[in-house]
C-alpha cells in the first residue's frame, strides 16, 4: 500500500474518489457541458506517487486539485493533488462511450502534497498552481459547482468513505500538458494564509 503524510504521520488511503466537472470555467475550456449529476470516478491506492512523470506511453496532462483527507467520517486534513490524465486516451474512451480508467487510474496518476489539519470552514480554501513561475490554475470552493459538504453528502449516498480515503474535488481552468523538466509549484491557502505548499520537477 502506498501512503501520504498527514500531520507528519503516514496514512494509507484505501481509495481516491475524484469529482469531475466541478468548475464552470474548466468545463468550458474542455468543450464539455455540465452533467445532470455530480461526475465521480476513482483511482486505486496503486496510483499514488511522489513523482511527476511527463510521458507514460503518451503525453500526460495535469489537473491541480484541492484534496480532502477523511478520518472518522469527516474531513480531517487538506492538501494538494495532481490528477494526471492521458488526455488522448480519455478522448478516445469518451468518444466510444467507455469508462475512463485507462486514462485516469494508471500507475503514478495521483501525486499529492503532505496533508495538514483541515480548517473549521472549507469555503475559504484557495488553490494556486504555478508552472515554471507562471500562474496556471487558481480556484476554490467558492467557484465549485458542488461545494465540499455537498460532495461528501453525495458520495456517502452510494459509497462509504473510510479512514484515509482522499477526495479530489475537481480542477479549475488552466489544465495542460506536463513538459519534461518543468517546475510545478502549488499552494493551498485559507483566507489568504498558506496552509500547504509543494513542488515537483517533471521527469
Amino acid at each position: 500500500m502506498r501512503s501520504v503524510t498527514f500531520q507528519k504521520t503516514e496514512v494509507l488511503p484505501n481509495k481516491i474518489v475524484c469529482v469531475g466537472k466541478n468548475y464552470a470555467a474548466h468545463i468550458e475550456e474542455m468543450g464539455s457541458v455540465p452533467s445532470d449529476q455530480m461526475t465521480v470516478f476513482m483511482k486505486p491506492n496503486a496510483c499514488i506517487s511522489d513523482q511527476l512523470v511527463a510521458h507514460r506511453g503518451e503525453q500526460i496532462h495535469f489537473e491541480a486539485e484541492i484534496c480532502l483527507l477523511i478520518q472518522d467520517g469527516t474531513v480531517a486534513g487538506v492538501g494538494i493533488g495532481l490528477d494526471l490524465t492521458k488526455r488522448a486516451t480519455q478522448k478516445r474512451l469518451k468518444d466510444a462511450g467507455l469508462p475512463w480508467e485507462r486514462s485516469k487510474a494508471f500507475e503514478g496518476s495521483a501525486v499529492f502534497s503532505h496533508f495538514v489539519e483541515a480548517p473549521d470552514s472549507l469555503i475559504d480554501l484557495e488553490l494556486e498552481l504555478y508552472v515554471d513561475g507562471e500562474p496556471r490554475q487558481r480556484g476554490g470552493p467558492r467557484q465549485m459547482l458542488y461545494k465540499p459538504q455537498v460532495i461528501l453528502e453525495e458520495l456517502r449516498s452510494f459509497i462509504p468513505l473510510e479512514d484515509g480515503d482522499i477526495v479530489m474535488t475537481g480542477t479549475p481552468s488552466g489544465v495542460g500538458p506536463v513538459e519534461q523538466d518543468a517546475l510545478f509549484e502549488a499552494r493551498l491557502l485559507h483566507a489568504h494564509t498558506e496552509l500547504v505548499s509543494a513542488s515537483w520537477r517533471a521527469m
